[in-house]
């Protein structure tokens, strides 16, 4: 991309916001005019108290999230990070699965991760909202709710918690599209280009057991969770649903204790742990500790972007456990 010399940004005021992250500051809602991509900036609302800084924010983060996977999905976000994902899973004794428990099912999948930050967070769907999902969606506290579409029924379920701010986006956002992103700093703005990496290209198997065909599908989808983690992430997965994750830690090593932690205290909902789950970390592993954390905890594959000059050591300690580990070439910071 070719960077012009000077940088016009003409935003349009939406509204002004109570307050920004704290009350004790001010904050605006501007549109850009230049651009059409679904979301929270233009969703309608059609139901709750008005939106915050902070729910803005979040939703945003959570309906980017739920539009990378083509399946039926759900995200669930609290402070920026998914506190849980799952997508539909696939049962081979039913393929067709019950149509009218799909998502229901599917958000509950995600919810089981961490029902705990749960409250108080933001669900996104990629799917419209049906009477079942929503009549679950009441049973806890939340602050927002962003899906493309939501049936009459689900719209009726969901009154039964008027508070809560209901966004219906009316399309999904594309994640392969390239966008502009631009942060502000003190004197300044930082401009880049969205994280469109996908996972398209050839993935390489560096271990000498190769993954399976299940484990290679849940740690696709863990790689792509980890895409909207903040940096150092890791996140655990199994079955197409988050296990445990671990966000913003100054060091990865903490990351993947913080995930485990957070499996190993979730017994009653995931009781096998992190047994049979698959690791995924944003960026690669300077030291074989991560893998070390992984196996003790009961994973059995590894993703990861490599390029670390002691890459052969996580190697070493992954081919130690009898553990699959894939290289991506990608690296998903997240700040």
């Amino acid at each position: 991309m070719e960077w012009p010399d000077e940088l016009n940004l003409k935003l349009h005021a939406a509204r002004a916001l109570r307050y920004g992250e704290n009350p004790h500051q001010e904050a605006a809602l501007y549109l850009d005019p230049s651009s059409d991509r679904p979301g929270v900036a233009r969703a309608q609302q059609v139901q709750g108290k008005e939106l915050s800084y902070n729910n803005i924010a979040d939703a945003d983060a959570a309906f980017e999230c739920v539009a990378e996977f083509s399946e039926p999905a759900v995200v669930i976000v609290k402070h920026m990070n998914p506190s849980g994902v799952a997508i539909a899973s696939s049962d081979p004794k039913n393929p067709q699965g019950d149509a009218l428990r799909v998502l229901r099912d599917t958000y509950l999948r995600a919810l089981s991760c961490d029902p705990v930050s749960a409250f108080g967070g933001i669900v996104a769907l990629n799917r419209e909202l049906d009477a079942a999902t929503a009549q679950e969606l009441v049973k806890i506290f939340l602050e927002v709710v962003i899906a493309p579409t939501a049936s009459d029924d689900a719209m009726k379920a969901l009154a039964a918690k008027p508070n809560v701010r209901v966004l219906i986006a009316g399309d999904m956002p594309d994640p392969a599209k390239q966008e502009r992103v631009v942060k502000s700093i003190a004197g300044g703005f930082l401009v880049q280009t969205s994280d469109c990496n996908m996972l398209a290209g050839e993935l390489t198997t560096v271990t000498k057991r190769a993954p399976t065909e299940q484990e290679m599908a849940d740690m696709k989808f863990a790689f792509t969770v980890c895409k909207h983690v903040k940096s150092n992430a890791i996140v655990y997965a199994r079955g197409g649903a988050t296990v445990g994750i671990g966000a913003g830690q100054m060091s990865r090593i903490y990351s993947a204790k913080l995930a485990a932690l957070k499996a190993s205290e979730n017994l009653e909902a995931s009781p096998l742990g992190l047994k049979g789950a698959v690791m995924a970390s944003d960026a690669f592993m300077p030291f074989p500790d991560c893998v070390e954390a992984a196996a003790e905890a009961g994973a059995t594959a590894i993703i990861q972007p490599g390029g670390s000059l002691k890459d052969q050591d996580s190697i070493d300690a992954a081919d130690k456990h009898g553990m699959a580990m894939v290289f991506t070439g990608i690296r998903h910071f997240l700040h």
